[in-house]
């Protein structure tokens, strides 16, 4: 790798008989046979001080990005340490959906039996599209119908697991699908309903560069599926949340 002169110095790499983190972490996947898609967690496959030494490895990478697009980021002092910058986002702000535990949620009993729906939201997200690393922004709103079985946890906790959930390449599809699959396993209640709203900034940054499409999609299951009027209650509320 060729480094301008006077450029940001570079954490401390792996030694040269020892492969790299991102080399054991894939070693460790693969001997697992776990799936490492973009929006896919791999917390468990991490171990202590590897995140930061996977940081440097992405820094070195990005440097070498910036030099193959002819920017001299030694005598740019706009771009100096923009590699540093973005491998510290990538790793511990946008993508660190995948690369740390699920967040921990207190639970608690649902012991008065509280069985009427609950919306929560709206909750701010923030992701990126996996075909281009461009954000996507929006908004989500939640719909719970718990039963007495339910794991019953806090407005914050939902807010978590939402940022969890996005904090990752993927499209909003599939973004969605998880979350419901991690709520439904958490909480366990009768009806579970997802909506989200999302600008994507592939559409608005490049391509056809339209600025006011958006994508809603959204997720029913249980109660929200089989009662038409439940759904209903649901999406009316929802609007007039909005």
């Amino acid at each position: 790798m060729s480094v301008p002169l006077n450029a940001p110095a570079l954490p401390p790499a792996a030694a040269p008989d020892r492969p790299s983190a991102s080399q054991r972490i894939r070693s460790r996947l693969a001997a697992a046979g776990s799936r490492y898609h973009a929006n896919d967690n791999i917390a468990a496959f991490i171990e202590a001080g590897e995140l930061a030494e996977l940081q440097g490895e992405v820094q070195g990478r990005l440097q070498e990005v910036l030099n193959a697009l002819v920017i001299d980021t030694a005598n740019d002092h706009n771009t100096r340490e923009t590699a540093q910058r973005v491998a510290k986002m990538f790793v511990t702000e946008v993508f660190e959906g995948r690369y740390v535990p699920r967040p921990a949620l207190t639970e608690f009993p649902n012991d008065t039996r509280m069985n009427e729906l609950m919306i929560i939201g709206p909750i701010t997200v923030r992701s990126a599209c996996s075909h281009h690393l461009c954000p996507i922004m929006g908004k989500v709103w939640i719909g719970i119908l718990p039963n007495e079985h339910s794991n019953l946890i806090g407005l914050s906790k939902y807010v978590r697991i939402c940022h969890w959930v996005m904090s990752r390449p993927q499209i909003q599809e599939e973004a969605v699908t998880m979350l419901a699959n991690e709520l439904q396993a958490r909480v366990k209640p009768d009806g579970l309903a997802i909506v989200m709203e999302a600008d994507h900034f592939c559409m608005h940054w490049r391509g056809v560069k339209d600025n006011e499409a958006m994508l809603v999609n959204s997720m029913m299951r249980g109660s929200f599926l089989k009662d038409a009027q439940l759904r209903s209650e649901f999406l009316s509320l929802l609007t007039q949340r909005k």
